[in-house]
């Protein structure tokens, strides 16, 4: 092909010497024992209680991975020396709700307990795959805290729909995987839910901060507050983003949207303090649904999610190296 310097491949997009891209540090697992950071998609979206296509997100999400660089200019560092592996996607089974939840539940558990190390970034799938997973995790780390960021509180009776995507955090708290203690909520909406399952979270004694909270306060505050709670006792802390949490003008593509809700500066802002704490050793993604999506803008903002988890990761390393050397008396 050298004769013909201008061809390239099919499809073959704009190559700069001098720009890493994310997909550049994505490499898919080859089986071995994983150390660090690694994706994982759960697509499942049957056991939606509305339309949803949030099966097609973790591909989505990956596609707008890829476009973006590994350079933060905010903080002057870079993440293009990182490995991140990429696991696949767990096999749903194509009718059977329960039992694509426990591949969820088995996966996550069984990875785990096999490589204690490895830090997972789930893509969903709806909101009913936090049940599985967040079991599955607290199975194989101890007393699990969750920070979650959603519009409501997710939960729904077991009765009317069986476990769907509205009782995820109710599954977790009759089945005492967490206690309410270990429960923070943040973003939760007025008007997207009732006043019973309000009254369940507060009897349960989950932490809420309504969007109200955040609009009155700096989310970083309420992040090192929630910290500090979670410290006290929980072994880790696992973070839920349900992208139904951002106001529905930055996140379209999501099946419960609405007005009123969180904007993604604080969102990412959050995110990037939750990345700096040793104790978060888990986070996931769930209810993007690009079928409904405008330019893939929800799933660029679940990538942004990502990215500026990653940034606060490499913020901590930083800071760790420069109060080693300040130690050793700057050697």
């Amino acid at each position: 092909m050298t004769q013909f310097p201008y061809l390239q491949k099919a499809n073959g997009s704009f190559v700069d010497s001098e720009v890493t891209k994310v997909g550049d540090i994505i490499h898919a697992w080859d089986g071995s024992s994983i150390g660090g950071i690694g994706l994982i998609g759960a697509p499942l979206s049957k056991s939606s209680i509305s339309h949803s296509g949030a099966c097609f997100a973790p591909g989505t999400i990956r596609k707008a991975l890829s476009g973006f660089s590994t350079y933060s200019i905010e903080e002057d560092l870079d993440l293009a020396n990182w490995t991140i592996q990429d696991l696949g996607d767990i096999t749903m089974h194509v009718t059977d709700i329960i039992q694509s939840q426990n591949r969820v539940y088995e996966t996550v558990h069984s990875l785990l307990k096999e490589n204690p190390a490895w830090l997972p970034i789930v893509l969903g799938g709806d909101n009913s795959i936090t049940y599985p997973t967040v079991k599955g995790f607290s199975e194989a780390k101890g007393k699990v805290g969750i920070i979650q960021f959603d519009a409501h509180h997710d939960v729904r009776n077991l009765i009317d729909g069986g476990p769907s995507n509205g009782t995820p955090f109710r599954s977790l708290l009759e089945t005492e995987t967490i206690v309410g203690e270990n429960l923070i909520q943040v973003g939760i909406r007025d008007f997207s839910n009732s006043k019973p399952y309000h009254d369940y979270v507060n009897k349960k004694g989950v932490t809420i901060y309504t969007m109200k909270d955040v609009r009155n306060n700096k989310i970083i505050d309420i992040m090192k507050e929630s910290i500090e709670t979670l410290k006290k006792q929980a072994d880790s802390i696992y973070v839920s983003v349900d992208m139904d949490v951002i106001d529905q003008s930055q996140a379209p593509g999501c099946p419960a949207i609405g007005p009123g809700g969180m904007n993604t500066i604080d969102l990412f802002e959050a995110i990037t303090y939750l990345g700096e704490q040793s104790m978060v050793e888990g986070l996931e993604i769930v209810e993007v649904d690009p079928t409904v999506d405008f330019r893939d803008m929800t799933s660029r903002v679940a990538a942004h999610v990502i990215l500026n988890f990653l940034k606060g990761k490499q913020k901590r390393i930083m800071n760790e190296k420069a109060l080693k050397k300040v130690k050793n008396g700057g050697h």
